[in-house]
């Protein structure tokens, strides 16, 4: 009986812990369904000097268009700055030819996207910019993106992040369709919900522009810090908490095969890894400031990703509705995780209907188990050999 206790109040617990995130994820995705935007006009201010950094390893099949494509935004005082980082191929002397400032950079032992934007910074640093704008080598960059993000930068006195997606394929699998519809959830319609809540912004990598005040007192050497989620943290807890610019977007190309695999890996170990390590980190800050940003940026971090959290919501579901039924413990948990569910797929649904149609038609939407299902290996590795560390090798995708 003792033991039917403890398990019936462990179940409460977790239905009450489980319905966090759900909810959480609902209120921002409801933010950005029903919410009007609250950007800063930025039409009539002065464009700042600005230099674009962009870590290139082995991007010579993009690296021309990316450029060109760039530089119809750069004025005279601007600087494009491309860190060719342990290539193999012709990227840098493919980059040199469009007439931009290349830097080359081989050294194995500090390896990765970290390493190669603090080789660039320290080149620069006895003449800065106002503005540091990051961009990956192999992101298309739309009109007034550059303007937006650097005006707004300088404004604000913050990080600013531009919405980043990724391009659709020619001939798109179903796996490919669900994991564009993730990452526009993860990067645009959450990141819309929390800035029209006036909440944080989390970064994703490519299209981040940063006054140069704050960006030079950081070191980006290494490979815990250039997390984009560390990052994140870190410009939280001293006071520069990120900011979205809807104005914004960059396009990347959504990988294929092995190497998508591995950074879908690499990511979303990283995300556990944060919910474990700085999900705490924000809490003790909030309880010993008061920090509400510290509280908000805590739970939206503890939101797992997308599809380990449907497995878990699933298998709570099934588990205490069981348990409920065999009377081995109350409906109270069961009640609780369906509640949870209710948050969770009501959030997927405004999510799908007003920003995913274009990227998974209805007919696809059968497949989303399928893919879930596939992500379950991912998840088990963390428990085995989680990969946390940071190493570029062609560029890492968010997903969900």
């Amino acid at each position: 009986m003792e033991f039917l206790t403890s398990l019936n109040t462990v179940l409460l617990l977790g239905g009450v812990i489980l319905i966090i995130p759900c909810f959480i994820f609902f209120i921002e995705i409801l933010a950005a369904f029903v919410s009007q935007p609250s950007n800063l006009d930025v039409a009539d201010a002065e464009r700042p000097k600005t230099t674009v950094l962009i870590p290139a390893h082995n991007e010579a099949a993009q690296i021309i268009e990316v450029l060109e494509v760039l530089l119809q935004q750069i004025t005279e005082e601007d600087q494009v700055i491309v860190i060719a980082d342990n290539c193999h191929d012709n990227t840098a002397e493919l980059a040199r030819s469009v007439g931009v400032t290349v830097l080359e950079r081989e050294n194995l032992t500090h390896r990765g996207k970290g390493y190669a934007l603090d080789y660039a910074m320290q080149q620069i640093k006895d003449n800065p910019p106002e503005v540091l704008v990051i961009l990956d080598g192999d992101c298309i960059i739309e009109p007034d993106t550059i303007k937006n993000i650097t005006c707004k930068a300088i404004a604000t006195g913050r990080p600013v992040q531009a919405t980043y997606l990724m391009e659709q394929p020619e001939l798109p699998s179903l796996k490919d369709k669900i994991s564009m519809f993730s990452i526009k959830v993860k990067n645009l319609v959450r990141l819309l919900g929390l800035n029209r809540l006036g909440w944080h912004c989390l970064l994703t990598g490519s299209g981040m522009a940063f006054p140069w005040s704050l960006i030079s007192q950081v070191s980006l050497a290494g490979s815990k810090t250039t997390d984009d989620l560390q990052l994140t943290v870190d410009l939280a807890l001293a006071g520069s908490i990120p900011v979205f610019c809807e104005d914004a977007l960059v396009v990347g190309r959504l990988m294929k095969d092995k190497d998508a695999q591995s950074q879908r890996s690499r990511w979303e170990h990283g995300h556990l890894e944060m919910i474990l390590v700085e999900v705490p980190r924000l809490l003790k800050a909030f309880f010993k400031t008061g920090s509400f940003a510290a509280l908000g940026l805590a739970l939206d971090i503890f939101i797992p990703p997308l599809s380990l959290l449907v497995i878990i919501w699933l298998a709570s579901m099934i588990f205490t509705l069981l348990a409920a039924i065999i009377g081995v413990v109350s409906i109270t948990p069961a009640i609780l995780v369906g509640i949870a569910g209710g948050f969770l797929t009501t959030g997927l649904f405004l999510a799908w209907s007003r920003f995913g149609r274009s990227d998974l038609p209805l007919k696809n939407l059968i497949a989303i188990p399928f893919y879930i299902l596939s992500k379950i290996p991912i998840y088990l590795k963390f428990l085995v050999k989680p990969q946390s560390r940071w190493v570029k090798t062609e560029r890492d995708l968010p997903t969900s």
